[in-house]
Formats: C-alpha cells, sequence, structure tokens
C-alpha cells in the first residue's frame, strides 16, 4: 500500500509587502523562524509578533546582581526574557521562582526555558498572581535574595487580537490577564454608570476627556452593547477628535485611546489593588540586603512603588531606594519604543 501523497499548502496571502493582520505574521509567530529575519523586524524598532523584548536588562542586572546559588523572584514572568538572562547568573545551585496570572502564556514560556536547559532544581515556575507571594513563603526559607516585578503587559497580549487588549485591531473587548477568571472589559463597561467611568478614567489614566468619553461611552452602551475592541476605538476617536486641537489631532487621538484602554484594563485586573498587596508583603520575604527591581509603566503604578519604597526607607525596613526612576537609555528607547514610557526603581532590604 502506497503512501498518500499530501497535497502541497500554499502560504497564507496577504495585501501589501508584509502582512498586516497577526494571524498572518507566519514569520514572526513560528519562533524556530530564519534568526535573519527576527533581527530585520526588530532593527525597524520593531516586536516581532508572539514576543516580547525585555527593557531595561542592563540596568536590572546591575540593581540585582543576581549570583551562584542564590534564590530570586521574577513576578511577573511574562515571555521570560529578563529570567534568561538571570538564570545563567545563579549556576550553580541558585533557583528562580517566577509568577504569571496568563494561563496561555505561561506554559509557552516554561517550556521554552527547559528547552533552554532550565530544568525543575533551577526554575520553579508558578500560574499565579503576585498578589499571593504570601503563599511562596513555605518554599522560599529564609526568603529572597533578589526580586523583579516588570509591572508592563507583555507584547504578545498586546499584539494578538483574540485577546482584546488592542485598539488597532478587531477582537472582543476583553483585557483580563487571566481570560479565566473575572469578567471582560465589555462586561464591566455594562457595569457602570456615567460618573463612575468618569472616576475610573481620572483614576487610572489621567483622561483629560474623562467627562466626554464616559457620556459618550454610556450613552452608546444604552443603545447597544460595546463588545469589540473597534466598537469601542470608534467611538472613542470619534470623541478625541471634537475634543482635540487641529494641530495635533492624530498624535493626541492615539494618546486617548491608548489611556481609555489602559484604565479599563487596569480595572478588570483590579491592577492597583494587586500592586499594593504585593508591595505591602514584599518585605517580609525579603533577606537582610535583598535586592528589589520594580519596572512601571504609568504613573499610577509609579506613584505606589515610589511611596512603599519611601515608606520602607523612614520606616527602617530599606537601607536605600531609588531617588528618581531610571530611565531607558536613548539607544533602548528607539530600538524599542515600546520601552518609552517605562520607570524603574529599585530598594534594598535593611540589613
Amino acid at each position: 500500500m502506497t503512501d498518500q501523497i499530501q497535497p502541497h499548502k500554499r502560504r497564507v496571502r496577504y495585501k501589501g509587502a508584509n502582512p498586516r493582520r497577526f494571524q498572518d505574521k507566519y514569520k514572526e509567530l513560528n519562533l524556530e523562524a530564519d534568526g535573519v529575519e527576527l533581527q530585520k523586524i526588530r532593527a525597524r524598532g520593531q516586536t516581532p509578533a508572539g514576543t516580547h523584548r525585555p527593557i531595561c536588562v542592563r540596568e536590572i542586572l546591575e540593581i540585582l546582581a543576581p549570583k551562584p546559588g542564590e534564590t530570586g523572584l521574577d513576578a511577573t514572568l511574562g515571555f521570560g526574557g529578563h529570567a534568561s538572562e538571570i538564570l545563567p547568573r545563579l549556576v550553580p545551585g541558585g533557583r528562580l521562582f517566577a509568577l504569571d496570572v496568563d494561563p496561555i502564556e505561561l506554559p509557552r514560556t516554561e517550556a521554552r526555558l527547559r528547552a533552554a536547559g532550565f530544568g525543575e532544581d533551577m526554575l520553579v515556575a508558578r500560574r499565579m498572581n503576585f498578589a499571593g507571594l504570601p503563599h511562596l513563603r513555605p518554599d522560599i526559607g529564609d526568603g529572597f535574595d533578589f526580586v523583579l516585578a516588570d509591572l508592563g503587559v507583555s507584547s504578545m497580549q498586546i499584539d494578538n487580537p483574540a485577546r482584546g487588549f488592542t485598539y488597532k485591531a478587531e477582537g472582543p473587548l476583553d483585557l483580563r490577564l487571566n481570560p479565566q477568571r473575572g469578567r471582560p472589559a465589555s462586561a464591566l463597561l455594562e457595569s457602570l454608570d456615567e460618573s463612575e467611568l468618569v472616576e475610573l478614567l481620572r483614576e487610572n489614566s489621567d483622561e483629560p476627556f474623562a467627562e466626554a468619553l464616559a457620556h459618550a461611552v454610556i450613552s452608546e452602551a444604552s443603545k447597544k452593547p460595546i463588545l469589540t475592541t473597534t466598537q469601542l476605538a470608534d467611538l472613542v476617536r470619534r470623541v478625541a477628535r471634537a475634543e482635540c486641537g487641529a494641530g495635533t489631532l492624530e498624535e493626541d487621538t492615539r494618546a486617548t485611546l491608548q489611556r481609555t484602554f489602559q484604565a479599563l484594563r487596569i480595572a478588570v485586573n483590579d491592577e492597583f489593588k494587586v500592586l499594593d498587596q504585593f508591595l505591602a508583603y514584599l518585605p517580609h520575604c525579603l533577606k537582610p540586603g535583598a535586592r528589589v527591581a520594580i519596572l512601571s509603566f504609568h504613573s499610577g503604578e509609579d506613584r505606589r512603588v515610589k511611596k512603599a519604597f519611601q515608606h520602607g526607607l523612614r520606616a527602617g525596613i530599606y537601607s536605600s531606594v531609588a531617588q528618581e526612576p531610571i530611565r531607558a537609555s536613548f539607544e533602548e528607547r528607539r530600538g524599542n519604543p515600546r520601552s518609552s514610557s517605562a520607570k524603574l526603581r529599585w530598594a534594598v532590604k535593611a540589613g
């Protein structure tokens, strides 16, 4: 019996020189693809689809100074870019606990790190929110030697329209870091009145057009549920164009879109409450002299980190803290525009 000949499968066709839809970027989405192709994409200041570029790696390694035999925590594993740099520095005898709430991306990242040679004796991966830090206490002995928390949303989540994080493509208005828990942004909008949405936009993103946006969104939602990213984005664009001056129309409209989606994402995932819980318990999990680095991406996060570190310094919990945030270098911002809003703060536990 002869083997059946499989019909040739033609590659995906798309308009233009390069694919625009996430699902058509088959070269980028294949992590085993030609490295030259991925280098070309990065050289254009872009992040290949389905991947993430870690930010301030050199600065974070200088702050954390991971050493052989130490025990550390990556509280937000993401794509594993920071972890892949930290793990080799712990050999021999060290361990890195790695947390992530995302049930889709965590298994992929863990598989890549395992394939790179980091076994369970070195890498302890847990699907959990970093607010659950107290649950790790029985496993870490006298505490961590260093802790990293990168508070940004990973590019894999932003770029995939099915996750509902981007206003640039059609997708469900979801915005959940863990799509298996809680309610999506579409359901949140249905539950809010106009004054509550105004407060949410102001508190979570300092949105200057909060009142106009809230009025438009609630009015639209009363007629037809806002279920997709494009529904919300089109509505926000109309409001922004009415509110913005003509001279900076495109830039201001884009900024309003970013702030609106950010505000909803923070609310959907209860990010400020989670961060406050993490910062409150963090000192109880640190050894004397332990180093902490936290990378934030908007003012609400940075204010919380700054206040927690300064309070800890005054209380004698920390021996030193960053007086000013560290920013990504000019070269990094040029090569990776998503690093532009990053602020890195550090603290050292008192001995």
